[in-house]
């Protein structure tokens, strides 16, 4: 059978408590685990620039073909930056960061931006000041070794980290978990209900009736509660209980 609009909300309003109940349990839920139980992930990072591998006294020689044999210079720098040469080093020079070679090439992510000549060494961490200790000593290092490696020194750092005041964590990012977890639990609540009355094969109306029996409502008895009988036998105290009962009939 298939639900009219009205049915629907109906169904909605009648397993409203149980929707409203699974949204504020899963925000309740979602709110304490994000601002209290995740620790703050905090981003850092600093640029490079590849620069001419000789100096440029002619503008002229500055050609297309010259930056583009830099641009795909970047790649071969990017390999080199995550290599175990690389942060060996830096895990020897930079004991403070307690880090080793292997968990500092996991840690950094180096990327570089289409057509350009530009590096960025990032990172994350729990902490902010170490985040940025991690992306200046890496970029320290690459700058220093490139020469042994490429026999050129064409690296350039562009802007190093700087610890802020008021840093902001990029994770946990609160606010979207809470308006995921509201949409999430609204839609599960929504289906669960729908679930629950897809499910309940009870007869509920006379509607119902028909539809399962093929035959006409002849009469309906109404449910009297407790207090409407006392009623009854108050306004009425010689009836008897089977008056009562037919009384009720068509009610």
């Amino acid at each position: 059978m298939e639900l009219e609009l009205k049915e629907y909300l109906a169904i909605i309003k009648k397993r409203l408590w149980m929707i409203v109940t699974i949204v504020l349990v899963s925000c309740i839920v979602t709110g304490a685990v994000s601002y209290f139980y995740i620790q703050p992930v905090y981003s850092a990072s600093t640029k490079l620039i590849v620069n001419g591998a000789t100096p440029v006294k002619d503008l002229n020689y500055f050609s297309s073909d010259a930056i583009r044999s830099q641009i795909l210079m970047i790649n071969t720098y990017k390999e080199i930056i995550k290599s175990p040469a690389i942060m060996d080093k830096v895990a020897e020079k930079y004991p403070e960061l307690e880090l080793t070679a292997e968990q500092l090439i996991r840690k950094i992510n180096v990327s570089s931006v289409n057509d350009t000549q530009v590096i960025t060494i990032s990172t994350e961490d729990h902490s902010q000041a170490r985040a940025v200790s991690i992306v200046n000593a890496v970029a320290q290092v690459f700058k220093e070794i490139t020469p042994t490696f490429m026999k050129v020194d064409n690296i350039m750092i562009l802007s190093e980290a700087k610890l802020l005041e008021k840093p902001v964590p990029v994770k946990p990012k609160k606010e979207t978990n809470l308006a995921i977890a509201f949409v999430v639990a609204l839609l599960a609540g929504i289906g669960l209900a729908f679930l629950l009355e897809y499910l309940d094969d009870t007869v509920k109306s006379e509607a119902d009736v028909q539809e399962l029996l093929q035959l006409p409502v002849l009469v309906t008895i109404h449910k009297m509660n407790k207090d409407e009988f006392k009623k009854t036998r108050t306004d009425n105290p010689n009836a008897q209980v089977g008056e009562t009962r037919y009384a009720s009939i068509g009610q």
